[in-house]
């Protein structure tokens, strides 16, 4: 089951969704629009390293707009700050900018109970896009849970996401032990 529009703003009234800065508008019949925050990311080296931290250096989205490029890994990030603390949030793309040929997210569209932040974005495109701060890129739906959680993500001791500011954050898969 996915959350309605009416499910989702009772959640919100309860305060197990938080979502800020909320607009009603961008609340649809069972989902919530996200928007391009104003930073983007790019990793600072072409050849990336599973076991290295790989460093990313951040830009800010002119007013004018920036040109995304095929062939290149941007890390975005919501404007949306969000809390889910009893439902499964899961991050899609808006079929407006899949039309445009962006993709969000290659793996990531999930999120844990708990989690609390601004949501990175692993953004690629098929052709040269011109893409704007507070545009329209995704959607969160939620899923509620079947039975109870051990622990939230956001109290568990190795969450390396938790607390996502409002910049895209490198990959932490240099933290796992493989």
């Amino acid at each position: 089951m996915i959350l309605s529009d009416n499910r989702i703003l009772e959640e919100i009234q309860k305060g197990t969704i938080i979502i800020e800065p909320f607009q009603r508008e961008s609340l649809g019949t069972n989902s919530y629009d996200v928007h391009l925050g104003k930073f983007l990311a790019v990793y600072t080296d072409r050849e990336l390293d599973a076991r290295k931290h790989n460093t990313i250096e951040h830009f800010e989205i002119p007013e004018e707009g920036y040109v995304l490029q095929p062939g290149v890994l941007y890390l975005g990030v919501t404007s949306e700050y969000t809390e889910t603390h009893a439902h499964v949030p899961f991050l899609e793309g808006k079929s407006s900018t899949g039309r445009l040929g962006i993709d969000i997210h290659a793996t990531a569209g999930k999120g844990d109970v708990g989690f609390c932040g601004n949501w990175t974005l692993e953004i690629s495109c098929k052709l040269p896009v011109r893409v704007y701060e507070g545009m329209p890129v995704g959607q969160l739906i939620y899923f509620p849970v079947e039975g109870t959680i051990g622990v939230k993500y956001n109290n568990k001791q190795n969450a390396k996401y938790s607390g996502q500011p409002n910049r895209p954050v490198e990959s932490m898969m240099w933290k796992n032990k493989f």
